[in-house]
């Protein structure tokens, strides 16, 4: 394998979504500039350590980095055993690890659980060595939020109504000649009649807590699903994704939108500019931001806020089977539930901070049934009118069944048994015949 003589110092910042297909654009554009494959990546499960599903998520990444970006990624941590211990030789471990690998990456979790557990150890020196050595650091969503002077505690403010607070945080965008707390989830809006914007504080509290920043540090916001991409050497910044990032200080703000690369010197004259009151070019007054219906609104009539990128392809998807259902393309209804099914799969990896997962699944099965109850008149007809259909089904069926999704598969069976045809799993696949044609068939050879 060979290594770069000289490697570029990157430090990618996510909002979100970062197991997403929204995010394997930039994933593939940084792990290009780490030299020829295979890159030696590495993902610091210690955000997630604590949940009892952590194996599951790390998984799930492992399976984003093979099957999305053609990249294998080991897992690493502060290893604990099942009573709390350490593990032996975990530290060492860790630290060969992360000093080998060019891709270190880190994602969803608890941010002060990551502190607890990194602070007083060598990942801040590591991950600084990195970026001035040479290396691609990428953290999203909790581990963003370690990145910076200070951190935002979120479940504990959030969740168990704690005062606005800071924690110290790792400093490492300091690298970069930046004293910022970063916050992730930015444009959030999963509360719907409350504010959730700035990762779930909303403005009353991140002002309360932004008077409380040290001297000279700002905000540095990166929407969900948006990536601001720190280039050391060039002393640039790119926006990548369907958001915006935002400079933040003194309760104003300043966006660059997604596609913009400006230097980071800029990025620290828009800081010190809206901390001493202007707000020319991109600024904007923070409570201008972005509108938030009050509680005392009717969500019909307040303005409706952004949904994630997977609901976005649901609804597409939806409109799509409509549309062929009713035009009577059946066909074509079927290709929207199939074209669903492998967008479901897609996403799969991610680990989504609401239910759009659930929802899809859930839109998934509704054009299934929705496929069996319109069949029903058809399985009356001879075997080549619903042959086409039954055959799309079953094909929707065989791929849940490889997927594990089990109940889905049995719904496709159950529905086309409504309907009059008997689905029949065989050593060579499945086979459907319409009802009575094995009695036919018996009688016949009798």
């Amino acid at each position: 394998m060979t290594v770069p003589a000289s490697m570029p110092r990157l430090l990618a910042i996510m909002g979100s979504g970062e197991t997403a297909p929204t995010m394997v654009k930039v994933h593939r554009q940084l792990l290009e500039k780490m030299g020829p494959p295979p890159v030696p990546a590495v993902l610091l499960d210690t955000p997630f350590g604590f949940q009892e599903n952590a194996r599951e998520i790390a998984g799930r990444a492992v399976t984003y980095f093979r099957e999305s970006l053609h990249a294998p990624i080991a897992v690493t941590g502060l290893a604990t055993s099942a009573e709390g211990d350490s593990a032996p030789f975990a530290d060492e471990r860790l630290v060969a690890t992360v000093r080998d690998a060019r891709y270190v990456f880190a994602g969803p979790g608890s941010p002060s659980y990551a502190l607890r557990k990194w602070h007083g150890t060598v990942i801040p020196g590591l991950l600084v060595e990195k970026l001035v050595h040479g290396g691609c650091v990428i953290f999203a969503s909790a581990a963003a939020l370690t990145l910076g002077v200070v951190t935002v505690p979120v479940y504990e403010i959030y969740k168990c109504g704690e005062d606005p607070h800071w924690l110290e945080g790792l400093d490492v965008v300091s690298a970069a000649g930046i004293k910022a707390a970063i916050i992730p989830h930015f444009d959030n809006n999963e509360g719907g009649t409350h504010d959730t914007r700035f990762c779930y504080l909303g403005e009353r509290r991140l002002s309360a807590m932004e008077r409380e920043l040290p001297d000279g540090v700002f905000v540095l916001g990166v929407d969900e699903h948006t990536a601001f991409i720190l280039d050391l050497d060039a002393g640039t910044v790119t926006v990548e994704g369907r958001g915006v990032a935002t400079v933040r200080a003194a309760g104003r703000s300043a966006t660059f939108p997604s596609g913009e690369t400006v230097t980071i010197e800029r990025i620290l004259e828009t800081a010190a500019a809206l901390a001493r009151g202007a707000t020319g070019g991109h600024a904007v007054d923070a409570g201008e931001h972005t509108a938030v219906p009050q509680a005392s609104e009717s969500v019909a009539t307040a303005s409706a806020p952004a949904t994630s990128p997977l609901i976005d392809i649901v609804r597409e998807r939806e409109a799509e089977f409509a549309s062929a259902t009713k035009g009577r393309d059946m066909a074509l209804a079927a290709s929207a539930a199939l074209d669903l099914e492998r967008d479901v799969t897609e996403w799969s990896t991610d680990i989504p901070g609401g239910d759009e997962l659930d929802r899809a699944h859930a839109s998934l099965r509704s054009l299934i049934f929705e496929l069996g109850r319109l069949s029903e008149a058809g399985t009356r007809d001879p075997r080549e009118v619903v042959g086409p259909f039954v055959e799309a089904l079953l094909e929707l069926r065989e791929a849940a069944r490889r997927e594990g999704r089990y109940e889905e598969a049995d719904l496709v069976r159950d529905r086309l048994g409504q309907a009059g045809v008997e689905v029949r799993d065989t050593p060579g696949g499945s086979e459907w015949l319409i009802a009575g044609e094995n009695t036919a068939g018996a009688e016949a050879d009798a």
